[in-house]
This record gives C-alpha cells, structure tokens and sequence, in this order.
C-alpha cells in the first residue's frame, strides 16, 4: 500500500461530544484550515436531532457557508430517511448512513433495532440511485458499551445486508475503543475475502490507546481509508466514556514515516490541531501536536 485516504471527521465527530460549542464561523474556519493542510474528503455536518446533539444544530448554516470546491468532498452524516432528506437538501457531496451493530447502541442512538436500520438503508439506496453517493458506517462493530462483546457473525450479517445496497464503501467503527489489531486483521479481512469489490474504511477511537495500532493493522488487513480527527477530538453523546478519535496528525506522521502518501501536510495539521485546541479550551489528546515531526539534526 503507497497511498491512503484519510477522512477528516473533526468537524463532526470532533466537536459533536463537546461542551463548549464552537460558532459556525469557527466550524468554518476549522474546515477550511483542514482543507489547507491537503484534507480532501471531511464530515463536516451531522443531519441529527439537534435536542439531542446540540453541537451540530447548525448543520444547514455550515453546509451554506463552505467553499465550493470541484476537488473536495463534503460528507454528512445521517442516521434515518430524516436525516438523509436533511442532507441532501443541504447539497452534501456524499451521505455517511450509521448502523449500530447492537440492538441495544443503535435503538439508543437511532430508536430502532440494527437490521430495522438496515431496511431503512434499503429504501433510501434504491430512492438515492444516481443522485448522491452513500457510504455506511457499521457502529460498535468491535464491542458495545451496553451489550458487550459484538460477534464477528453478527458483523458480517450486518455487512451481507448493507453490502446488497450497493454502497461506496462499508466502514468499520470501533466506537468505544475497545478494538485490539488482532480484532481489526480478523474483521477487515472477513470483510474483505466476502466482498472483495467493496471498499473498507475504518473508524477508530483511541479510548484505550490501541488507535494508531489498530489502524496500521487495518491498512495491512486491506482498508483503503481512515478516519481521524484534528487533535484527537472526539466521543460519542451516546456511548459511556467513549474519547476521542485517532489524532490526524499522529496518523500522518506514521504513514509519512511508512513512506505511505496521505496528500496531507505535518505541520499544518499541527497547527490546525494547536488552533482548535485553543478554541475549546481544554487540552485535547493528540500527542504529534505536541512532540512535534521528525526532530531536525542539531
């Protein structure tokens, strides 16, 4: 592998578990900073209940004021037919439809059970046909908070209905953090000698400190993008201690240092992370942004 995609989710999954709430401008100026260290596809806005996820009430705003841009795609994500409508009323460039692999997280987060979810998804591929891209995200496919351990069966039946769909790309998500890099190669690569035609991305919280690692084993399984986020932001209003995301910047310094082209640049990505720590007002987890790049000889 010399090349991986990384989704830039900050904008998003970054600020949605936060306390301080970041004002549109600042959204903005987030997104474009990201888009100035070579970010090319980003979730920018999640088309949610804003009662419940206050931090992305003002997704149609952020929608309106990003740059129009032929070489970037804008993501939003969407967890029932409201929120998809919401999204491409918005002129989102691509859909992210979330799947809880657990009854328990996915009636808590979308108020129905996974495969429910899952038939919803079936009518909105077939209405979506040729107008807008969707990608689906497979939630707590590593472990669940409220259920425990998730069955690699019970993954791969989620997968075989979502796969029938005809989606872009199926992504694996370890919301809670709980994935080890044996739990990745295992599941990326089921995934993978099933469905060998449909490209895997993975999501990784670094709850408990195997992010990075468990990324690295996903590009070695045969995931073609990765999600992270600026600073390591991140967490899940519904998911009990879950923390932030894999920090962008670490990622780029691993796969800068593999020798594995990214687009992205190091000390922008640093900076932007420095920045946004600054605007929430708290110390947030990323470590590269802290330490730095490859040190220059004296």
């Amino acid at each position: 592998m010399t090349t991986i995609e990384i989704v830039e989710v900050s904008p998003r999954d970054g600020l949605q578990n936060e306390k301080t709430l970041l004002s549109t401008e600042d959204k903005l100026a987030l997104i474009g900073k990201a888009l100035d260290a070579g970010v090319r596809r980003m979730e920018v806005a999640s088309f949610v209940n804003p009662k419940k996820v206050p931090q992305m009430a003002d997704a149609e705003a952020v929608m309106a004021g990003l740059p129009a841009r032929d070489d970037v795609t804008y993501v939003g994500l969407a967890l029932n037919e409201r929120g998809f409508e919401r999204a491409v009323a918005a002129d989102v460039d691509e859909v992210n439809f979330a799947v809880m692999a657990s009854d328990t997280f996915n009636r808590r987060n979308q108020g129905a059970d996974a495969f429910e979810t899952a038939r919803q998804l079936t009518t909105i591929a077939d209405n979506a046909q040729g107008k807008i891209p969707i990608g689906v995200t497979i939630g707590t496919a590593f472990g669940c908070p409220f259920e425990g351990e998730v069955s690699l069966d019970r993954v791969l039946s989620l997968v075989e209905a979502i796969a029938a769909t005809l989606p872009r790309e199926i992504a694996l998500a370890d919301t809670i953090g709980v994935a080890t890099p044996r739990d990745v190669a295992e599941r990326v690569g089921a995934v993978r000698d099933r469905y060998p035609d449909v490209p895997i991305r993975c999501h990784f919280h670094n709850t408990r400190n195997t992010g990075i690692a468990n990324a690295w084993a996903a590009i070695e399984a045969g995931a073609t993008t990765l999600d992270s986020s600026l600073g390591g932001v991140g967490g899940c209003p519904f998911a009990p201690a879950a923390t932030g995301n894999i920090a962008t910047e670490d990622l780029v310094y691993m796969l800068d240092r593999a020798g594995i082209a990214t687009g992205l640049d190091l000390q922008a990505c640093i900076e932007t992370a420095q920045w946004l720590e600054g605007k929430l007002g708290h110390a947030i987890p990323g470590q590269v942004m802290k330490a730095g790049g490859f040190p220059a000889p004296a």
